[in-house]
């Protein structure tokens, strides 16, 4: 039984692997697919925002989903499809097969996303003590090695499908392959009580989609504004704005690394207390830097604060509805994708009207509304660690070697 939550946790693993790659391959080669396929700089915005609502659509249907089908099922099959998808944008040619590529990795990186947090959850249930940092640890270390293989294909001014290819290739067999010992929780299934007071369980969730979202306003600002900023607002050279951003990643792994720890040691909600006053004061210290350096010991800070974040709302979400967690956590991922949309946009707009420097404040105040949720997180009786991890459960849930 060990054996059976020790692969199903390393296979799972992969998967949170390989869709970091995945989805850094994509977003960091977003000018060279513009310049393939010819897509103007006022369509831009069109193309990239579908992607993200898409995922919304993708991981609402995957709530309804799994009422029938379990999560290992729907990421065993979604997977695959994101990779496709990404090989897709690379090898086509003309604007309509961009769009049916990037419409089918929108909806498939819903679907994956959702099923694969919903397996993470189940996890740690099963293992009684905090693990779901060290997924998404696996995640930010994916999407460093995608990052520097999108470099590599950059520099060495690679075509598109050449770059996907080979990774497409070892990928996909791998996550097949891997998809045997994913591991499903107990079945959930939802009360009629429940079902009837689906707005009295949205409003419990709020607190943590409001979180969710402003994570990653806060994680947005980063990924698309740290250049230009360190560049345009602190007069760094071309070469050292590429680097904040590669900061934010390494440090976001290192603290997802040793997170849960500290969650074992003194609790949810004191990390995720920590993590948002560390992410407001990079916050703090980016708007009011005086030199690019400064600056980017705030990007720094910035991803040791926010890394643990989204993490541990998705396991607040399953302990706070133990019957049902599965849905929970796909109505919470929605809210991923709200932040992905609202926080460039809305940095950039404030920048424009204002100030770059005072535009960094907003995502600041948002991350600091934390604090008044955090409560939300020590949610009864999963606290881990410190005197309060609780018995490892003896059903595992149910092996996904069928079909």
């Amino acid at each position: 039984m060990t054996d059976v939550l020790r692969r199903g946790r390393a296979s799972l693993a992969f998967s949170f692997f390989a869709q970091g790659v995945a989805f850094a391959l994509l977003v960091t080669r977003i000018p060279a697919v513009q310049d393939r396929y010819g897509v103007s700089d006022a369509l831009l915005p069109a193309f990239l925002a579908a992607v993200p609502v898409l995922a919304g659509v993708g991981s609402v249907t995957t709530e309804r989903l799994v009422r029938r089908i379990p999560p290992s099922r729907l990421l065993r099959w979604s997977q695959p499809v994101v990779l496709l998808a990404l090989l897709g944008v690379g090898a086509g040619d003309r604007m309509a097969g961009l769009a049916v590529a990037l419409a089918a990795f929108g909806l498939a990186v819903g679907a994956l996303d959702a099923s694969m947090n919903m397996l993470g959850v189940s996890l740690q249930r099963s293992y009684g003590r905090s693990i779901m940092l060290s997924f998404h640890a696996v995640y930010s270390l994916g999407g460093i090695v995608g990052a520097s293989l999108a470099w590599a294909g950059a520099h060495w001014q690679l075509a598109l499908w050449v770059s996907y290819l080979p990774v497409v290739a070892v990928l996909l067999p791998a996550v097949l392959v891997g998809s045997r010992w994913y591991v499903d929780g107990e079945g959930e299934a939802v009360s009629a009580e429940g079902e009837a007071a689906g707005a009295v369980v949205f409003r419990m969730l709020l607190p943590l989609c409001l979180v969710m979202t402003f994570a990653y306003i806060g994680d947005s600002t980063v990924s698309n504004w740290s250049a230009k900023y360190l560049q345009d607002v602190l007069g760094s050279s071309e070469q050292l704005a590429t680097v904040p951003y590669a900061v934010y990643m390494v440090t976001t792994l290192l603290g997802r690394s040793i997170g849960d720890f500290g969650v074992r040691r003194f609790g949810a909600a004191a990390v995720v207390r920590a993590g948002t006053v560390v992410a407001a004061a990079g916050f703090a210290v980016v708007a009011g830097a005086p030199g690019a350096w400064v600056g980017m010991l705030g990007f720094t800070l910035l991803g040791l604060g926010l890394c643990v974040l989204v993490p541990q709302t998705f396991a607040a979400a399953g302990r706070l509805f133990p019957g049902a967690s599965d849905a929970a956590v796909a109505r919470l991922n929605v809210f991923n994708y709200v932040g992905f949309l609202v926080g460039s946009p809305l940095v950039g707009a404030l920048g424009d009207a204002w100030s770059y420097r005072g535009a960094m404040l907003v995502p600041m105040a948002l991350v600091l509304v934390t604090l008044v949720y955090a409560r939300s997180f020590a949610a009864q009786p999963d606290r881990y660690g410190g005197g309060h991890e609780r018995p490892r459960t003896a059903d595992v849930g149910r092996g996904s070697n069928g079909l």
